[in-house]
């Protein structure tokens, strides 16, 4: 699928994708960006994470690089709200985006639940729709997908595992076991 979403994109003008990575404490992540902004964030044992082979390294990319230091200012406890353009062109559908632009309110220290986001959608049925958005997400850590929890609180999974859920949410304030 992001293949064929990445083919089309690059039919609309430059759509090079470059991409390089980034250490943090829960491990590598690979970031991309385009012309229009921020395409991923993930983790590099994410089982979504795209195929980087028709990409072009970008070491040198200024968005690659602001996005390297808001995630060190992230991890090093001075940054709460990351504040970088995200490309539209990341694949997913029209639903999936309204998901992923709801997650970026859920602010610093707060947890939601899925029922909630789909409430806050104006579709209340659709929890697991949501949720399967959620899993989707494709910037990691920047859009905080890891402050949605279950109904009742309970630790559901992450794209990125559920430790790195449990140390994220430990980072923001949660002490959670």
């Amino acid at each position: 699928m992001a293949r064929q979403v990445d083919a089309a994109c690059r039919t609309m003008g430059d759509m090079t994708v470059y991409y390089q990575s980034c250490p943090t404490p829960l491990g590598a992540m690979w970031l991309a960006a385009d012309a229009d902004g921020l395409r991923g964030a993930w983790f590099e044992d994410q089982a979504d994470l795209p195929d980087l082979r028709d990409w072009t390294r970008g070491r040198g990319h200024a968005l690659l690089q602001e996005a390297r230091r808001q995630l060190r200012a992230y991890f090093a406890r001075t940054l709460e709200t990351f504040d970088l353009p995200l490309s539209p062109h990341s694949p997913g559908t029209a639903f999936q985006h309204q998901v992923w632009q709801a997650l970026q309110t859920i602010h610093f220290g707060q947890l939601t639940h899925y029922g909630a986001l789909a409430t806050r959608l104006g579709a209340p049925q659709a929890a697991r729709a949501v949720g399967a958005a959620v899993g989707r997400n494709p910037w990691s850590v920047i859009v905080p997908c890891h402050r949605v929890v279950g109904a009742r609180g309970e630790l559901t999974g992450y794209a990125g595992g559920l430790e790195r859920k449990v140390a994220l949410l430990q980072r923001e304030g949660h002490w959670l076991t």
